[in-house]
């Protein structure tokens, strides 16, 4: 004790002043470099000089067939290989080639069964994304597909290309064709009420 009677303070109790206390707002990470639009940070100046391409817009990398330009590395080694015809990414299981690493691994759930992607409503699995996002539509009414012609929609791009036939309705776009007696159809439910009859009448006659 002192003379006063005070307990003096013990390292426990002292306190930083608050010019000592960093500020959670403004205090960062030694060795890390921060972008100047968004604020996201990186370890390597590389990461963040490739990251601002984003926001300026820059597309450094140049196809050698096309001349088409992409802002990274991958995306134009991957868009010539639409040219060149290249594959490869092999599949373990059957041998078939793929030309990106994605369509692989899509292509692989076929042999592993796997479903990693879950309907948010119902809970159905599915093994590639876009079969998600269409089976979706049945939930949420979503109509992303429309009639050029007449502006209907549709939750599926099959039943837009059906519809439009209705409007061009030439030879060519009639392209269900009668087995008994090869009338066209350019809508394949006109074709299986056809048949129907068809088969009613053959079952009367004979």
């Amino acid at each position: 004790l002192s003379l006063t009677g005070e307990r003096p303070d013990s390292p426990s109790d002292s306190r930083k002043s608050p010019s000592e206390e960093p500020d959670p707002e403004t205090f960062k990470p030694a060795g890390r470099h921060h972008c100047s639009q968004c604020g996201k940070s990186f370890t390597q100046l590389g990461s963040l000089r490739t990251h601002k391409r984003i926001h300026t817009g820059e597309k450094p990398y140049h196809c050698s067939l096309c001349g088409k330009s992409f802002r990274w590395l991958g995306s134009v080694e991957r868009h010539e290989r639409t040219h060149t015809g290249e594959k490869p990414f092999h599949c373990s299981h059957c041998g078939k080639s793929c030309t990106q690493l994605g369509s692989l691994k899509e292509h692989e759930r076929i042999h592993t069964g796997e479903k990693p992607y879950q309907c948010s409503h119902c809970g159905k699995h599915f093994a590639q994304l876009g079969n998600l996002n269409q089976h979706e539509r049945i939930h949420t009414g979503k109509k992303t597909h429309h009639c050029s012609h007449c502006g209907k929609r549709f939750t599926r791009l099959r039943y837009l290309k059906e519809h439009e036939r209705i409007h061009t309705n030439t030879q060519e776009e009639k392209t269900y064709h009668c087995s008994h007696c090869g009338k066209t159809f350019s809508q394949s439910e006109d074709l299986k009420s056809h048949e129907r009859i068809e088969r009613l009448c053959s079952d009367l006659c004979f």
